[in-house]
């Protein structure tokens, strides 16, 4: 074959190649979402802000998203998982504080009495974490990584960090493949998020926001630590998350991501920016494979972020219609 012909048979090669080959954005990046308007409005929000040709891009370094976790990104039900940490602390402290055996919500909670801790509230459960939190950094993380690997959710008989959504998992992993920076804006406490979140998430501990106990340095056997003092300095809920991305993250974000009304701040705040901005409510409504609640629970209780919701047509994501799988260790229904 001479070299001309050999020229000719490439050129037909690669011009007939591409109708067998599928493009490399062909795979879906949502493989647990199933097909619907939901799903369609996130990937073409994600479209939009990143594809330079689009009247809304956005540059990357102005790329933020940020996730609420109790609720949006592992379940929350039927006890917060940090309020069982502070609980099984609470009995391990116990024989130094004798007062709790008569002071609530400590008492609740060395008596088993669900109802009455339940009735503390979030008060209640920021006593609980400003007494049995404390400590240094490093001795807290290392307590809060031992009892995540010995404890078991209740229903399930698994590790609470097998609890988490798999297809939040993959809108995170398709938001940074896209140039987004992901953010944990959470009412739990920074350290006790801090100490996993890298490993599951995939998001390490400067972006992760949350609750702050006070703290200071002190020097132990000649080297600095950090002591987490049993006072709390900031609780990051409401109208302290705005508050808190601001100062901590520095640019309002393009997207947010809630489940409750302790992100209904966040969330119109997210959305009151200039372009184009994503809101997105994950809806709880599988009891079946999770739960069904909404606005009669005290555990991610959501009333006025759904009606703000449906008012401004946020996305609200519902977990039995839009999901195909809740756990990565669940099969597909």
């Amino acid at each position: 074959m001479s070299r001309v012909a050999a020229h000719r048979c490439l050129l037909l090669v690669v011009a007939f190649c591409p109708l067998s080959i599928p493009p490399v954005d062909a795979a879906d990046p949502l493989p647990s979402w199933n097909e619907g308007e939901n799903k369609q409005r996130i990937v073409e929000f994600v479209k939009s802000v990143t594809a330079r040709t689009s009247r809304w891009y956005v540059p990357a370094s102005r790329r933020v998203a940020t996730f609420d976790n109790d609720g949006t990104l592992w379940s929350e039900q039927p006890m917060y998982v940090q309020l069982r940490f502070a609980m099984y602390r609470t009995h391990r402290l116990a024989a130094q504080h004798p007062e709790w055996k008569t002071l609530q919500p400590f008492k609740a909670v060395l008596e088993n009495d669900k109802a009455a801790l339940m009735k503390a509230g979030g008060p209640g459960l920021m006593t609980l974490v400003a007494a049995t939190h404390g400590g240094t950094v490093e001795e807290f993380q290392a307590q809060v990584a031992g009892w995540l690997k010995a404890a078991r959710h209740p229903r399930f008989n698994r590790p609470y960090t097998d609890l988490v959504f798999q297809p939040m998992l993959e809108l995170m992993a398709y938001m940074r493949a896209n140039g987004f920076k992901t953010y944990i804006v959470s009412g739990g406490d920074i350290e006790f998020m801090r100490t996993w979140m890298e490993k599951i998430y995939g998001i390490p501990p400067e972006q992760v926001v949350g609750s702050r106990l006070k703290t200071r340095l002190e020097i132990r056997k000649g080297k600095p630590v950090l002591l987490r003092l049993p006072e709390l300095e900031f609780i990051n809920n409401s109208e302290g998350k705005p508050v808190s991305i601001r100062k901590f993250i520095g640019q309002r974000p393009l997207a947010a991501f809630g489940n409750s009304d302790g992100d209904l701040q966040m969330l119109q705040w997210t959305t009151a920016g200039n372009g184009k901005r994503l809101a997105v409510i994950v809806h709880h409504t599988d009891q079946k494979r999770e739960w069904s609640y909404d606005r009669q629970t005290s555990i991610g209780h959501l009333d006025k972020a759904l009606d703000e919701a449906i008012k401004r047509k946020w996305v609200v994501v519902d977990m039995k219609e839009d999901w195909k799988v809740i756990y990565p260790f669940a099969s597909p229904q």
